[in-house]
């Protein structure tokens, strides 16, 4: 089981790339203020694999939303919440999920981690990146170029 923030969820929806996740985590649990970003577009189905919850531990949820997006806030106090890993993209959140104790992993990780485990080939990796950033999705080069440099080692 891991639980997501919004940003990796609307491009690999918006790509219709979601086999991507299910390669890698059996659940994925979603919180309500996540889901409710991730389906503004039109009405979403989720997948099987799928589920939202709603955050029970309001203390820590309030001090996180403070600094942070509601998205980001339930994403996080969810994983603490759950002691499980967490899907997050945005650098102040995953520097405050790492402060929580969370073990995170972004898109590039997933791709990695797909391309790793032979789900991906690498060229379709690079294709891939190409199409996530034509989405406006913004990736340093240098990171991309260090994910890729360390899928041939």
């Amino acid at each position: 089981m891991i639980i997501s923030d919004s940003t990796t969820l609307i491009v690999l929806f918006d790509l219709d790339r979601t086999d991507l996740l299910s390669n890698l985590f059996s659940t994925i649990i979603i919180p309500t203020s996540v889901f409710k970003e991730i389906s503004t577009k039109n009405e979403l189905v989720l997948p099987n694999f799928m589920s939202v919850i709603a955050v029970q531990n309001s203390e820590l949820l309030e001090s996180l939303k403070m600094i942070l997006d509601d998205g980001e806030s339930e994403a996080i106090a969810l994983a603490v919440e759950t002691k499980s890993k967490l899907i997050i993209d945005e650098k102040k959140g995953r520097k405050i999920a790492i402060n929580q104790g969370v073990e995170i992993i972004g898109l590039l990780g997933i791709v990695y981690l797909n391309v790793k485990r032979e789900f991906l080939l690498k060229q379709q990796a690079i294709k891939l990146l190409d199409d996530i950033q034509t989405h406006g999705y913004r990736i340093s080069q240098r990171i991309i170029d260090d994910m890729l440099e360390m899928l041939d080692s």
